[in-house]
C-alpha cells in the first residue's frame, strides 16, 4: 500500500478530517491573501508619504504635513533672486524698500538705515544695508525669517540686539535691534 492510498482511506474513513483539512487549507490561503494586501498597501502608503515629503522639499506643493491647504510659512516665493535696479542707486532703494517693507508688515518702525552700494564690506555685485529699528521681541524671529526665506535672496550679515529700556514711556516693550543685510544685485541688463 502506497502512502497516497492510506491517504485516501483515512479521508474516506473520517470526512470530517477532510473537512477541516480543507477550511484549513482556505484559512491559510486566505491569511497570505491578505498579509500580502496589507502589505501591498503599506508599502503605497510609505511611497506616497515618501512623494509628498519630495514634493515639499522641492517646494512644489504648499502643504503642511497635516494636509492643510495652506502652508504656515505662506506661499512659496516668486520672482527674482536678484535684488531688482537698472543701476546700483536703484537696486539700493530696492533693497531699502524690501528690509523697510519687512519690519512694518511685522510692526516694526525704521528708524534709521544706511545703504552701503560699494565699500570695503561690499563684495562684488553684493548691496549691503544696515538699519535699526524698533520690533516687540516675538515679532523678531519673524522678521528674520521673512527677510531670509523672500525673494529676492537676502542674508542677515549682522545682527545687534539691544533690551529695550525701562523708563522709555509707551515703546518700553520694544527691543532696539540693528540689523545688516546684504543682497547681489545682478547689475544693468
Amino acid at each position: 500500500m502506497t502512502a497516497e492510498r492510506a491517504f485516501d482511506r483515512y479521508l474516506t474513513r473520517y470526512p470530517l478530517a477532510a473537512v477541516a483539512g480543507y477550511a484549513l487549507l482556505v484559512t491559510a490561503l486566505l491569511f497570505l491573501t491578505w498579509t500580502s494586501l496589507a502589505e501591498i498597501f503599506e508599502r503605497r502608503a510609505a511611497v506616497a508619504a515618501a512623494s509628498d515629503l519630495l514634493d515639499q522639499i522641492e517646494g512644489r506643493r504648499r502643504t503642511t504635513p497635516a494636509g492643510d491647504a495652506a502652508s504656515s510659512t505662506g506661499p512659496v516665493p516668486t520672482g527674482s533672486p536678484f535684488v531688482d535696479g537698472q543701476t546700483i542707486t536703484v537696486a539700493g532703494a530696492t533693497l531699502l524698500q524690501t528690509v523697510a517693507a519687512a519690519v512694518t508688515k511685522f510692526g516694526g518702525n525704521v528708524l534709521s538705515s544706511q545703504v552701503e552700494l560699494q565699500g570695503s564690506q561690499s563684495k562684488e555685485g553684493f548691496l549691503s544695508l544696515i538699519a535699526i529699528c524698533e520690533i516687540d521681541q516675538p515679532a523678531l524671529q519673524q522678521l528674520l525669517y521673512d527677510i531670509e526665506v523672500g525673494m529676492p535672496y537676502l542674508f542677515v550679515d549682522q545682527l545687534t540686539v539691544q533690551a529695550p529700556q525701562t523708563a522709555a514711556g509707551n515703546d518700553a516693550g520694544r527691543l532696539r535691534v540693528l540689523v545688516s543685510v546684504s543682497g547681489q544685485w545682478q547689475g544693468a541688463k
